[in-house]
């Protein structure tokens, strides 16, 4: 009788990744870009913001996130953080 060894992989089989390690592999892409990942929850009234912004102007969550940041910086910058406040609780934003 001769000795067979029984083998299920392929000479080139590639391995499948789990989705975690897809997760990681495309994290790590994103900050060689030099993109950051910010996460947080929305107020019911940001909610509301954020949905009037996306059907008006198609915009992605990351573009709305960065403009939204950029925005915020600008009135910090020019002095209207307390304007731009003011405005937001004003109008129940």
């Amino acid at each position: 009788m001769k000795n067979v060894e029984q083998t299920n992989e392929l000479p080139n089989k590639k391995v499948a990744m789990s989705n975690a390690e897809k997760q990681k592999r495309y994290r790590e892409r994103q900050k060689e870009r030099g993109l950051q990942e910010m996460r947080g929850y929305m107020s019911p009234e940001a909610k509301n913001c954020y949905q009037l912004i996306s059907e008006q102007t198609n915009w992605s969550d990351s573009v709305i996130l960065s403009n939204a940041v950029r925005l915020t910086y600008a009135a910090y910058k020019n002095g209207q953080i307390g304007l731009l406040n003011n405005w937001l609780k004003n109008n129940k934003l």
